[in-house]
């Protein structure tokens, strides 16, 4: 977890989070007790296979959880503004105006009765003090610094007037709209062709590094990671199992699911025989082994990875999960 000087206060401040859902066969923990920083400007991607809880973390951060899950315990703070407790208007207030988002399907973010400069003015419009003119001209600056060609006369077309790609710039332009404090970003270039992926990914970076906007970052892909992130925090089974910054977990992962994600990016130049695969699949919610879930996949599992979850320590420049750290786990159990 990262911590700064109180002085860098962190965008994004998320204690020991857990949600869990509530069903006939009994309580299901999805995620549990999840903590990480993001600083301004910074991305932090979060990476894992699919059921690992990237999403359902991002999910939880903006409100939009629905029964029967509900967040179990830990906080969420925005700015020093704790927001995990404010209701469901005061998260609607949040969303858009503090907080952008960008999914998967840019489809699922736009209207397609309404034209795209309509749609993004009609959020500058409700979030800030404004006239519609001023709205507009907004619109159209935001379509010009995301890259639509011919903003002039794009800015009255639909959204199935643009391809994937392109859409994909709207929305960005649309979670920009309100200046937010933060973007959470899920799977944000899955659905485009590798061309437009690295299009997309440039974007990004070019928007927080101009705007000083954090990005968190959900994706199963490790390239659009090292290619985008500052730092990555690695989820397995609804934990964070390692985290610390990108070129670091990349080169020397600490957890064997890192590693075996890690391994899994070709590297250019790079002697190889084969990429990693990690056997076996993520364990159901109603079916995560005791320990540490990882265990039955697990290459380097010793028996103590059966008994108990191993605590988040430092090693190195990262933390880690694992069991095989148990030297640095009891250094820091003695200066705790």
């Amino acid at each position: 977890m990262a911590t700064g000087d109180t002085a860098m206060e962190p965008v994004l401040s998320v204690r020991n989070l857990s949600l869990e859902f509530v069903t006939r066969r009994g309580v299901l923990r999805a995620l549990n007790e999840i903590s990480f920083d993001i600083a301004r400007g910074e991305v932090l991607g979060v990476v894992g296979e699919s059921g690992a809880g990237k999403s359902l973390t991002g999910t939880a951060i903006i409100g939009l959880i629905d029964k029967p899950g509900r967040l179990s315990g830990g906080e969420i703070w925005l700015k020093g503004q704790r927001i995990d407790n404010i209701g469901h208007d005061g998260l609607r207030k949040i969303r858009g105006r503090r907080i952008g988002m960008i999914f998967q399907d840019p489809l699922t973010s736009l209207n397609p009765l309404f034209r795209v400069g309509d749609q993004i003015a009609e959020t500058v419009l409700t979030h800030m003090p404004v006239s519609k003119a001023e709205a507009r001209a907004r619109a159209l600056a935001l379509l010009t610094e995301v890259g639509i060609p011919a903003p002039e006369s794009r800015i009255d077309a639909y959204p199935h007037e643009f391809s994937g790609g392109m859409r994909q710039r709207v929305v960005i332009a649309l979670a920009l709209a309100a200046e937010p404090d933060l973007i959470i970003a899920d799977e944000p270039t899955t659905a485009l062709d590798v061309s437009v992926q690295a299009q997309i990914i440039t974007l990004l970076k070019r928007l927080c590094r101009t705007r000083g906007t954090s990005v968190m970052l959900i994706t199963h892909d490790m390239g659009v990671i090292a290619e985008t992130a500052d730092r990555v925090a690695v989820m397995y089974a609804g934990r964070i199992v390692e985290i610390g910054p990108v070129a670091d977990v990349i080169r020397q992962p600490k957890h064997p699911y890192a590693t075996g994600l890690m391994g899994a990016i070709p590297a250019l130049g790079a002697k190889v025989q084969r990429l990693t695969q990690i056997s076996g699949a993520m364990p159901r919610l109603n079916a995560i082994p005791a320990g540490c879930a990882f265990r039955p996949r697990c290459t380097e599992a010793i028996g103590k990875c059966a008994e108990a979850v191993p605590p988040l320590v430092p090693v190195g420049a990262t933390s880690a999960r694992c069991w095989l750290h148990e030297a640095q786990v009891e250094r820091s159990a003695s200066h705790g």
